[in-house]
């Protein structure tokens, strides 16, 4: 059998059936819809994560800058 014309049924049969079933059509465009948007999710969630690590680490750097030039007293003699 041609591969090509297999194919060409198996979508042709893919086709009819959803236009038999309209709630299977429905199923599927939601099926969609809803993995494109848990990708966008995904992705604004990394992106707001990268900036809190950036936020995070820099606020760090400056906390140890003042800290580093802070003078510890010499403990005093009794």
């Amino acid at each position: 059998m041609n591969p090509i014309r297999a194919s060409g049924e198996a979508v042709s049969g893919f086709f009819d059936a959803m236009k038999r079933e309209p709630m299977a059509l429905a199923l599927v465009v939601m099926m969609f819809a809803l993995i494109g948007f848990l990708y966008y999710q995904n992705a604004s969630f990394n992106t707001q994560r990268a900036d809190n690590v950036k936020l995070f680490v820099s606020m760090q750097t400056e906390v140890q800058k003042l800290l580093s030039q802070c003078i510890v007293p010499a403990p005093a003699n009794r």
